[in-house]
């Protein structure tokens, strides 16, 4: 009950704050249709909203304190630890930085001149498969889709949003933060802040005799550590709704394989990436920063929210609240080598690694396979040689098509452990088909 006390209160607490959706519309799309097994504790469990303090509570025992989710500028909402009291949200980490206003700058760092003004034909047939993704049916029997966003040429020639939804309004990533991460830790090996080739720079990983200590950066990002992760380690509930701090959880795994030789789905990876890149900074207000003044800001993503856990690490593996047009930003940041207009925030060899299935790949027939963060697709899928994309639970898609200098992004709110998930690769074919 407390890991589903805690799901509602950071779900509700980041619908709110980030999104600024109601309570009711958070109850129709971020707490319906979950995991099955927090579904009907959820629904039976009350919640209170301290609109001025901007924080949730959801009571979930008679002996003990509330769950709760504090919201900070900046830095979104953060779940206390299981029994804290509301005392507690004062020490919680805080930035003082705050997004710059580029809204009335050109396309892709503000929002003026995104419309290309396609032709009627051309806009036409884009139409067909956009509206299709909305209809419940087309693309994945009652899947839920709140945005479409199809890119070519730099310029948007098509934007649909869901009754309710607009393009200021962002929406939880889950793993589409992953690749994220791969862009923020290629940021701060250009900076030589880190060298992702060299072993990660984990505490609690100091110690001599650590047979961890030896795993990269590169590995972790790759989901090559040889960790155990659990569940096909897409789950970490313990931090992501449970109050855990990642330091209390991610750098306790085991070994099972040697690191570098098999290749498994792993949120531990990329949370123990993120909690590198903090010791090597060695500094956390920098470290709170760093994603946003290194990347996010610089690719216009002026409304992503990157939240931490109450121990002041990202929960960059999941944990990130952004827009559809925020998220077509950094497409384009990828499709065009790490540049937007005139600054080069990632180098071309950042993106060339990230773009490389360097290492072990997934198993099983006409898989993608993975880069440094990234899923890579091509003629086994139906698309062409070179697509990428990165992918999060509940139907979110950034896919990139460099042969057709196309970019599409899909936001959605489909069931999970349904059997229902958004076609995204015939959705992209039809899309392209379009555009020719």
């Amino acid at each position: 009950m407390s890991i589903a006390a805690g799901y509602k209160a950071l779900a509700l607490c980041s619908g709110q704050f980030n999104a600024g959706r109601s309570p009711d519309a958070i109850a129709q799309d971020e707490l319906s249709r979950i995991y099955p097994e927090l579904r009907a504790p959820i629904a039976e469990l009350g919640s209170a909203m301290d609109d001025v303090g901007r924080s949730v509570s959801v009571p979930f025992g008679d002996n003990i304190a509330p769950r709760i989710a504090a919201w900070r500028p900046t830095l979104g909402c953060t779940l206390l630890p299981v029994g804290a009291p509301a005392s507690s949200i004062a020490t919680l980490p805080r930035t003082a930085l705050r997004a710059p206003n580029l809204d009335a700058r050109p396309w892709p760092l503000g929002d003026q001149n995104a419309l290309a003004g396609p032709s009627r034909l051309s806009s036409a047939r884009i139409n067909v498969p956009v509206t299709s993704a909305f209809d419940r049916v087309s693309y994945g029997l009652g899947t839920e889709t709140t945005a479409i966003i199809v890119i070519r040429n730099g310029k948007i020639v098509a934007e649909r949003y869901r009754l309710g939804f607009h393009m200021h309004m962002s929406q939880r990533t889950w793993s589409v933060a992953k690749s994220l991460t791969a862009a923020i830790m290629g940021v701060a090996a250009d900076r030589g802040i880190v060298e992702l080739a060299g072993p990660a720079t984990i505490p609690e990983w100091r110690r001599p005799g650590d047979p961890r200590a030896p795993i990269t950066f590169d590995q972790l990002l790759r989901m090559a550590s040889g960790l155990w992760s659990g569940a096909a380690g897409n789950r970490t509930d313990a931090v992501y709704f449970g109050g855990s701090a990642v330091a209390e959880t991610a750098p306790s795994q085991p070994l099972v394989t040697k690191p570098g030789s098999h290749w498994e789905y792993s949120n531990n990876d990329i949370l123990l990436a993120m909690r590198g890149l903090r010791s090597a900074i060695s500094d956390d207000a920098r470290f709170l920063a760093f994603p946003y003044e290194n990347l996010f800001w610089r690719a216009g993503m002026t409304r992503t929210f990157a939240e931490t856990d109450w121990g002041g690490d990202f929960v960059l593996s999941s944990q990130v609240w952004s827009t559809a047009r925020d998220l077509a930003r950094f497409g384009l940041l990828l499709l065009n080598r790490g540049r937007v207009m005139d600054d080069q925030v990632l180098s071309p060899a950042g993106i060339n690694a990230m773009l490389t299935p360097a290492g072990p790949q997934p198993m099983g027939r006409n898989r993608p396979g993975y880069g440094r963060g990234i899923w890579l697709f091509g003629p086994e899928q139906g698309l062409p040689t070179g697509t990428f994309a990165a992918q999060g639970n509940r139907g979110q898609y950034v896919v990139v098509v460099p042969a057709q200098n196309v970019v599409i992004v899909r936001r959605g709110y489909d069931a999970v452990g349904d059997g229902q998930s958004f076609d995204i690769t015939r959705f992209t074919a039809d899309a392209l088909a379009a555009l020719k």
